[in-house]
C-alpha cells in the first residue's frame, strides 16, 4: 500500500541547482545489502553504520526523482520499491511493484524504466503515477540500462542472453538486440556511444547506438561488472568483480587508454565519490563498503550487511544537474 506521505512525493519537478537546505543536508552513505535485505545508513563523517533500515527480501539498485525528494530503493526479490528521504534517510514507505533490479528515469522524467532480471521483463512506467505503460519480454536476465540524452533510445543489457537490446521511446518499441559478449552488466551512454560491461570477456565495448556494432572492446580486469563516469573529473571507472584479479580500473574517457588500477578483495561492484574525491565501493562479498583514497591506493573498510550492491551518497544533491547511479 502507498502512503499519503508517498503519493504527494511522486509527480516529479524538474532538477534545479542544488539549494542551501541540500548543502546543509548531513552526508549520509546508503549501502543496499541484497543478501540482508536491508539498507544500512552510513555516518560518512566517522564513518560508521548509524541504522539498518530492513526491506523485503533483495534491494539492489537505487534512482532519484527529479525534484530530488525521494530515493527511490529496488527490491527485485521483494516485488517491491522502497522511498526514502535522501537527505535524513526517513523511510517514506514502499509500494509493490514486479521484480524491480535496475532503474532509471528518462532524461525527459517521462517513463520510469525497470529491468526485472528474475522474471525477464522490460518494463517501462509512467514517471508521475507508477502506473505500467508497456512491457517488453527481450531476452533472458535484463540488468542494466541507460538512455540517450536526448531521450530517444533507451539500452538495457540481457546477461543470460549475452545481448544488448534497444528500445524506441518515442513508439516504445523495440529497434534492435546483439550479441555483444558472455555475461554483459553495467551500460553507460558515453560521448555518442554505449559502452557495456561483458564480465566473461574482462572487459567492456564500445557500441554504435544506431545500429548495435561494435566498435571498440578494452580490457580491464576479471568479471567487469559496471562501468562509472565521473563527469567532474572526466574519468571513467570499471569495477572488475571477479573472480581473479578484482579491483577498480581509471580510464581517460576519450582514448580509453587505463590511468590506474586499484587491487581491491571482496568483489568491488557500484561505487559513488564523495566531495573530497574518495571512491565508496561496495564489496559484495566482503560484507563491507570500503572507502578508497584514489591519490594512495590506500582505503579502509566499513562493515555493512550482506552482499552490499547499489551505493547512495547523499552529498551528490550539492552537484547541479542530473543524478544517476552511473553519473557520478
Amino acid at each position: 500500500m502507498i502512503t499519503r506521505r508517498l503519493a504527494l512525493s511522486l509527480p516529479m519537478a524538474l532538477a534545479a541547482a542544488p539549494s542551501a537546505h541540500a548543502q546543509a543536508a548531513p552526508p549520509l552513505a546508503f549501502a543496499l545489502n541484497s543478501a540482508a535485505g536491508s539498507v544500512t545508513i552510513i555516518d560518512m563523517k566517522s564513518r560508521q553504520p548509524l541504522r539498518t533500515e530492513p526491506t523485503f527480501r533483495e534491494p539492489s539498485h537505487w534512482a532519484l526523482t527529479r525534484d530530488r525528494k525521494t530515493l527511490l530503493v529496488c527490491d527485485a526479490g521483494g516485488n517491491g520499491l522502497f522511498m526514502f528521504d535522501p537527505r535524513t534517510a526517513a523511510p517514506l514507505g514502499h509500494r509493490r511493484i514486479a521484480d524491480p533490479y535496475q532503474l532509471g528515469f528518462t532524461p525527459d522524467n517521462k517513463y520510469l524504466a525497470v529491468n526485472a532480471l528474475r522474471l525477464n521483463f522490460i518494463d517501462f512506467y509512467d514517471a508521475a503515477t507508477l502506473a505500467l505503460v508497456k512491457r517488453f519480454e527481450a531476452g533472458h536476465w535484463p540488468s542494466h540500462l541507460d538512455f540517450s540524452p536526448d531521450s530517444r533510445w533507451s539500452f538495457h543489457s540481457l546477461q543470460k542472453s549475452n545481448s544488448l537490446v534497444s528500445i524506441d521511446l518515442a513508439t516504445l518499441s523495440q529497434r534492435w538486440s546483439v550479441p555483444v559478449g558472455d555475461t554483459p552488466a553495467g551500460v553507460l551512454w558515453h560521448r555518442g556511444k554505449i559502452l557495456v560491461c561483458i564480465m566473461g570477456a574482462r572487459g567492456f565495448v564500445e557500441v554504435n547506438p544506431e545500429n548495435g556494432r561494435i566498435t571498440r572492446q578494452i580490457v580491464t580486469g576479471d568479471g567487469a561488472h559496471n562501468i562509472f563516469i565521473d563527469t567532474r573529473r572526466n574519468v571513467l571507472y570499471v569495477s572488475n568483480r571477479g573472480p581473479g584479479r578484482t579491483g577498480l580500473t581509471a580510464l581517460d574517457p576519450a582514448s580509453f587508454e587505463i590511468l590506474r588500477d586499484y587491487p581491491i578483495s571482496g568483489g568491488p561492484d557500484d561505487i559513488g565519490i564523495d566531495p573530497q574525491g574518495r571512491i565508496w565501493i561496495c564489496l559484495r562479498f566482503a560484507e563491507a563498503v570500503a572507502v578508497l583514497d584514489p591519490q594512495t591506493g590506500d582505503y579502509t573498510t566499513i562493515p555493512v550487511g550482506r552482499s552490499p550492491h547499489g551505493i547512495f551518497l547523499n552529498t551528490m544533491l550539492r552537484e547541479p544537474g542530473l543524478i544517476t547511479a552511473e553519473r557520478i
